[in-house]
This record gives structure tokens, sequence and C-alpha cells, in this order.
């Protein structure tokens, strides 16, 4: 049975696995990151998130409010949890420089992981995305998946913004 499902899988999404492993590795290392860069991975969580919401529940009835509320908890479990301290803000060329953390491979993991059984559980059985109890908790995960990286992407532009304003006009290094 897991040759048939790893055979049915689509080629694209071995890729998009090669690239969140490659992108986890990158923030496992404390680095420079534009603000520009720094989008791309919470971006693509959104993406994922909300793709497997619409492509398995559809946006009727409870599923949006479950992700909704789960990405409202995630964000702002991130918010609070992030240490400004620990990120050092360069106005003068956008970017900040961030502490290393596995985390972010561990949630990138989570997210596809779970997409994956989702999209496999329904493949099986079509019928348990109308089942409640596994439309909810399904959808509440990926908000919360990608609340957290957003979270952590408006924590890390607010310190950034502080920064910019407190740097003046010369946009130095704070």
């Amino acid at each position: 049975m897991l040759q048939q499902i790893f055979s049915h899988t689509p080629l694209y999404v071995w890729v998009i696995l090669g690239f969140l492993v490659y992108r986890g590795v990158l923030a496992s290392r404390a680095r420079e990151v534009t603000l520009r860069k720094l989008c791309i991975i919470p971006l693509v969580m959104l993406a994922l998130s909300l793709s497997g919401v619409h492509g398995s529940f559809g946006f009727d009835g409870v599923a949006p409010f479950a992700w909704g509320a789960g990405a409202l908890a995630g964000a702002a479990l991130a918010w609070r949890l992030a240490n400004p301290c620990k990120i050092v803000a360069i106005p003068a060329r956008s970017s900040v420089q961030r502490p290393g953390s596995w985390v972010p491979l561990i949630l990138m993991m989570s997210i596809f992981c779970m997409k994956y059984a989702v999209a496999v559980t329904l493949a099986i059985a079509p019928a348990t995305a109308q089942a409640p109890g596994f439309s909810v908790p399904v959808c509440l995960a990926y908000g919360c998946f990608s609340g957290i990286f957003l979270g952590g992407l408006l924590r890390t532009v607010a310190v950034y913004r502080q920064a910019q304003m407190t740097s003046g006009p010369q946009g130095a290094a704070v």
C-alpha cells in the first residue's frame, strides 16, 4: 500500500519537499537575510496551508473559520515566543541578522507531512472530508502552522521597523 501511495504522488510534491528541507537547513544557521527573502517561507507555508484547506474541505462551512482561529492562535504564540533581542536589524541593507534554529524545519516538515497524510486519507476515504471531527482539527492545525510563520515574520518586521525609526536617515545598523 505504501508503494502505491508513493508512486501516485506527483513529482512536484517531492520538489516542494526538497525546497522546504533546503530552506529549513538554511534556517538552522545564524545568517543575514533580506526582508524580501524573509517573506518566502511564510508565504509558501500560507499557500500550502490554504490550498490544503481549499482542496480538502473547501471554503464553505466551518473550515475557513477553524483555519482562521488556528492562524490567529499560531501568530499570537509566535509573536509571544519570538525573542526580539536575538534579531539584529540592519536597515542600511534592508536585512536582519537572525539566530539559527531548527524550529522552522520542524514546522515545515510538520505541515508538509500533515498535508500529505490528509491527501492520502481523503484519497482512500473521501467521505472523511465531511466529518467535522476530521476537518476542524486539520484546519485548526493548518492555520496554526501558518500563523506561527506569519507571527514570527511580523515580529521580525516589527523589530526591523523599530530599528529603522531609531537609526535615523543614515540607516545605520542597530
